[in-house]
């Protein structure tokens, strides 16, 4: 008797633990998918920067001389610091930590776009960014 006591609990211990086993498979896969999703927020946020300044500075090549505009570049996108430069004739968006970043092509500019206010002005067929 005392033998099929000893055996049902160890028994028991063994399905104890395969349990934990799959509530901890089951939390790792759930903070996965969050953190997946995160990233993807993040990125559509980090699009949707390049594509606003992307427009700010095609409005302002459209525009006549004398156009002037003030916009705001946030410093961080959940919680995540940004950089914000224009290299060329293209806008680059990146996450301090360098995992994250997206480029856009955008129409020659003089300046550089910063975080927080920026103007942007056209005069004499030029588009100054922060000059």
């Amino acid at each position: 008797m005392k033998n099929y006591r000893s055996q049902s609990s160890i028994e028991f211990i063994i399905l104890i633990g395969f349990v934990m086993f799959g509530f901890l498979l089951f939390f790792l896969f759930i903070n996965e998918m969050g953190g997946l999703k995160n990233k993807e927020h993040r990125n559509l946020e980090l699009k949707n920067l390049a594509m606003s300044i992307k427009d700010e500075i095609s409005l302002a090549s459209k525009s006549s001389d004398g156009y002037f505009r003030q916009f705001y570049i946030p410093n961080n996108l959940q919680g995540k610091e940004i950089s914000v430069n224009i290299t060329g004739e293209m806008v680059y968006i990146n996450t301090i930590d360098q995992k994250e970043g997206i480029a856009y092509p955008v129409q020659a500019v003089n300046g550089q776009p910063i975080l927080g206010n920026n103007t942007i002005r056209k005069q004499g067929g030029e588009i100054y960014l922060n000059q």
